[in-house]
């Protein structure tokens, strides 16, 4: 722990992020919604300032009396977050102008969501990291429902906002047991009374109800029944954010939780990791296959991706913990990627979502089918692609655990998923064109495009920018 008078040096990201939006949401309120454009091009450039002190930031400290926790994996998922809330607002620019979303609270509540995201990350107790994690959801259950004048988006938020509140729930729960058996809410006080004692039931019984809040916030099976409708309902933008961003945060303080002060119930927990991983895998890839709207069928595949970065997690290794930070990286870039392509499904002044019609796309748009293809073989895991190495990354170290059962259930399913991803580069490809959709895309929008393309097809000659980062900020959680 160090001095109070040092804390606001340990918080200054939070700081900044908070002065920041609230400045603009002053902004917004006294020039109103023609300011939106300003309001959000302010907000990216306040998301990368922050990016830019957290990297800047050196060394583990702590503040609040050890609650808050400043570390190498804190940083890391920080700068993820920022950087996938930064980029949603980019490349949702367009659409919100045009469907008469654009209000100067959208990119505000983005950030506020995104200042949740980073408390959660440096969460190093049990109060701050509910705390975190209702900043975070409240936000999020806003934007869900953000699109006023639209039914779809209207129920998007509301199941979204009863389905949260049951999770908050079960987090607060589990961490009443917790606190009621042990006497501690602290990560590391929970440690050291765990390596002194066995766990008493009713502690594991908190955790599997902490574990089960945990599964609702990364979209894991059995508690993925909300992302399919939010997805499809929400904006197209709103969906780009909640598929990136949100997965950033919830899975960093799954591994922190689980890795830190639980890391001697390791056995325990690691039956709850890999049935949530095994159920995941399946149900992401057979529940997509029947599934004609684009938008749902990338939410079974986020839940089947979720359940491929819980694999790293199973091992409970240090290699496992980097191979989730790989997982969730590449994941960001490459769903980031595909749904630019889906906010290119427009025709006539309207968003399109069938599957169908992408057919022929090839024919109509080169570029764009070449960007689609390149992101789907990737999420099939098809190498050379960083799809392939993002679980290779994961796969590798639940080999050396022995969990040889959950390893070839990912690779079966892997080939399973492939199907979906493979139909839409082959309605691209070889089938008959179908009305092309409006062109060409905004300029920010290609630049991004184009870049998360590039990162995807390339990852394979230039690993080491994310690997080593990776595998420092895992030491985080391994000092021993």
């Amino acid at each position: 722990m160090i001095h109070s008078s040092y804390a606001v040096v340990t918080v200054l990201p939070e700081l900044v992020l908070v002065a920041g939006t609230l400045g603009l949401l002053m902004l917004g309120v006294f020039l109103g919604d023609r300011s939106s454009g300003l309001i959000s091009w302010l907000t990216v450039s306040l998301l990368a300032a922050v990016g830019v002190i957290v990297v800047c930031h050196q060394g583990p400290t702590t503040a609040f009396s050890g609650a808050f926790i400043d570390d190498t994996f804190a940083r890391f998922n920080k700068i993820l977050a920022l950087g996938a809330s930064a980029l949603s607002i980019v490349v949702g620019r367009d659409f919100v102008k045009r469907e008469d979303m654009d209000r100067f609270e959208f990119p505000i509540l983005i950030a506020l969501s995104t200042l949740g995201m980073m408390l959660l990350s440096s969460a190093n107790d049990l109060i701050a990291f509910y705390l975190g994690l209702e900043l975070m959801s409240l936000a999020l259950y806003v934007v869900a429902a953000f699109q006023r004048d639209s039914i779809r988006s209207t129920e998007a938020g509301l199941k979204y906002f009863v389905l949260g509140a049951l999770s908050s729930g079960l987090v607060l729960y589990g961490a009443s047991l917790i606190y009621g058996f042990s006497g501690t809410t602290s990560f590391p006080a929970l440690a050291d009374l765990l390596t002194r004692t066995e766990a008493p039931l009713g502690l594991l019984f908190g955790l599997v109800f902490l574990t089960a809040g945990f599964a609702f916030k990364v979209s894991v099976v059995p508690f993925h029944m909300w992302t399919p409708d939010v997805y499809e309902g929400a904006p197209t933008p709103v969906t780009s954010f909640f598929a990136i961003a949100p997965k950033v945060a919830g899975m960093a303080i799954f591994v922190r939780t689980l890795v830190l002060p639980f890391a001697h119930m390791t056995d325990q927990w690691q039956q709850i990791v890999v049935f949530l991983a095994i159920a995941s895998m399946l149900l992401g890839a057979f529940a997509a296959i029947g599934q004609r709207n684009i938008k749902r069928m990338m939410a079974y595949s986020a839940i089947g991706h979720m359940g491929y970065a819980l694999v790293g997690l199973a091992a409970g290794t240090k290699e496992g913990v980097q191979g989730v930070l790989i997982y969730i990286a590449i994941y960001i870039v490459m769903t980031l990627g595909a749904f630019i392509c889906i906010l290119a499904m427009r025709r006539k002044h309207t968003m399109v979502e069938d599957i169908r019609d992408l057919s022929g796309l090839a024919r109509t748009q080169p570029g764009l089918a070449l960007a689609c293809l390149i992101f789907m073989f990737s999420l099939a895991g098809i190498p050379p692609l960083a799809g392939f190495f993002a679980k290779f990354y994961v796969f590798l170290p639940a080999m050396h655990a022995h969990l040889y059962t959950l390893v070839i259930i990912g690779v079966l399913t892997s080939v399973v998923s492939a199907f979906y991803y493979l139909r839409i580069v082959w309605l691209m490809y070889f089938d008959e064109p179908a009305e092309p959709f409006e062109q060409p895309l905004p300029g920010s929008m290609r630049v991004v495009l184009t870049a998360a393309a590039l990162a995807t097809a390339l990852f394979v000659f230039a690993p080491g920018w994310l690997l080593g980062p990776a595998g420092v900020a895992a030491a985080a959680l391994f000092p021993g």
